[in-house]
């Protein structure tokens, strides 16, 4: 059996650790919050709560709308089981050679050198920059659909909303020290969501069905067709990948491995269909006409619509919170953040450091609030980087004396593809950006 030891700061935050796991000493590095903390059923909440944020409100418009019924629902399966499949190899590498990699940039740090390490946090902090400011704009666009439910006068733009769910945002950021406090926050979010899916997908339902025939013609020129077809493939990865798993895969109990491979199996099973559902269904009942914001093409009972918006709004405040996270535990490191959460000098540091850095998310929220622009470039620039070519190829040199030729070639094949795909969506996803801003002026009220 394997044994453990462990030993703890007096403020119990930054664990000192030592495992033996089959007669391997695996060691854990020092953080500012907590790891080893919780079951693999939470974990799975954590990674559910992500991908069925207010995120899935757009996906009919977004991806549904530019690739047609075959291509988007092919495309969202596959893309369902090669996420998975990326995530598992990341997940196996946890302990790699000894050592417990409880962020991704020290796993890339460990298995390439130093250059890496910096490259990879790059990535993943302009990954989870662009998700966290993607939800700011979700959030706005929330509580812009409550106002126009009430008063459809035009006095309240979407900046407006927008900064007042970044100060929302960091008030919850100010108050939650670290990712297994969420706990009980899991529990309300996955209610929140459930609210404003089943809202969406009935009276989706009920307008499908009272609808007259709808078109599900991909619209756009062919060139922009080509653009947008690319662009949604980002939007398809993005769905389903958080880009930062050891992170997440801190948290879990040991065994770390196979319970994360559970929580995985949890995401990707009972934890997809909500999304699929919703998506589905959103784009069914209102074919190319879906709006990004599905809940803005409903018809129904106002006070349902208003609900069902609020819902999505502090819904989305607790998942931005997931994503930040990792910038959070870089910070409270970084600068001895230790001991109480209530502590003078903690509460301080989290106002002015975690306010200062959501302030910077809001502003750019406002600045360009294309939410499928930033949702297709997020999916070019970091998740396929992150999460595919990354993981094959760092799965491919640690594993390099254990993988068969066949093996290798595989792997070397996602390493290529995905690399090309990243490309490819960077550049539709940049022309996407530059012709919504001549379109649309900036600090746009969409």
């Amino acid at each position: 059996m394997a044994s453990s030891t462990t030993e703890r700061n007096e403020d119990d935050s930054a664990p000192r650790t030592v495992y033996s796991e089959q007669q391997l000493v695996v060691e854990i590095p020092e953080t500012a919050h907590q790891i080893s903390h919780d079951s693999w059923f939470q974990v799975g909440f954590v990674l559910t709560t992500g991908i069925n944020s207010s995120y899935v409100l757009g996906y009919s418009g977004t991806t549904m709308v530019p690739l047609g019924w075959i291509a988007g629902i092919v495309g969202f399966i596959i893309a369902t089981v090669i996420s998975l499949y990326a995530n598992s190899l990341i997940a196996k590498l946890h302990e790699f050679g000894g050592k417990r990699h409880i962020r991704y940039r020290d796993l890339a740090g460990f298995i390439y050198g130093r250059k890496a390490y910096s490259l990879t946090w790059a990535l993943q902090y302009v990954n989870l920059f662009m998700i966290n400011t993607g939800y700011i704009i979700l959030a706005g666009q929330a509580l812009k659909a409550v106002y126009v439910l009430f008063r459809d006068d035009n006095a309240m733009k979407l900046p407006y909303f927008i900064a007042i769910s970044g100060i929302v945002c960091a008030m919850f950021a100010i108050g939650i020290p670290h990712l297994s406090a969420l706990r009980i926050w899991l529990g309300f979010s996955t209610l929140f969501s459930l609210v404003y899916i089943v809202i969406a997908i009935a009276l989706s339902v009920r307008d499908g069905i009272e609808a007259p025939a709808r078109d599900y013609s991909i619209p756009g020129t062919t060139t922009s067709k080509i653009f947008y077809t690319i662009g949604a493939a980002a939007n398809l990865v993005f769905a389903f990948n958080t880009g930062m798993l050891p992170e997440i895969q801190a948290t879990v109990r040991q065994p770390v491995v196979e319970n994360m491979m559970k929580a995985l199996y949890f995401q990707f099973s009972v934890g997809v269909l909500p999304l699929y559902a919703v998506t589905f269904v959103g784009y069914w009942a209102y074919g190319s006409q879906t709006s990004t914001y599905l809940l803005n093409s409903v018809n129904g009972p106002v006070w349902v619509k208003t609900v069902a918006s609020i819902a999505s709004f502090l819904q989305t405040v607790i998942a931005l919170h997931i994503f930040a996270s990792p910038m959070y535990e870089y910070l409270d490191t970084r600068y001895g953040i230790k001991g109480s959460p209530l502590a003078f000098q903690n509460l301080s540091f989290r106002i002015m450091v975690r306010g200062g850095y959501l302030a910077i998310n809001t502003f750019v929220a406002a600045l360009l609030p294309f939410l499928g622009d930033f949702m297709s470039l997020t999916g070019a620039v970091s998740t396929f980087p992150l999460t595919f070519v990354l993981a094959n190829h760092m799965y491919l040199v640690a594993k390099e004396n254990k993988l068969t030729n066949l093996q290798k070639s595989w792997h070397w094949l996602n390493v290529c593809f995905f690399g090309c795909m990243s490309l490819a969506a960077a550049v539709a996803a940049l022309r996407l950006i530059a012709v919504d801003s001549k379109t649309y002026n900036l600090f746009a009220d969409i």
